[in-house]
């Protein structure tokens, strides 16, 4: 019950991004103009959550995005198709 919160560090897209081993990540699916639904959700670990947004192909009109609700921009990737 004595669980340790643990503090990491990443740099992704040119930007530092700070984290805790309590820190959510959610991985979210969308079309066309519609609004996005998390898919999946990740607990204190960016990089499995960086490798199933990045596993994600988008076409036909899908969209996809990577987030972190704690943090004061929450959109840390966002990619979408035409």
């Amino acid at each position: 019950m004595n669980e340790k919160v643990t503090l990491h560090t990443a740099i992704l897209d040119g930007k530092l991004i700070g984290f805790s081993s309590e820190t959510d990540f959610l991985v979210q699916l969308g079309k066309g103009r519609g609004s996005y639904r998390t898919k999946w959700g990740f607990k204190g670990n960016l990089p499995q959550a960086l490798l199933y947004y990045k596993s994600l192909n988008v076409g036909n009109g899908y969209k996809k995005r990577l987030l972190m609700p704690s943090s004061s921009k929450p959109i840390l990737a966002r990619c979408f198709s035409v």
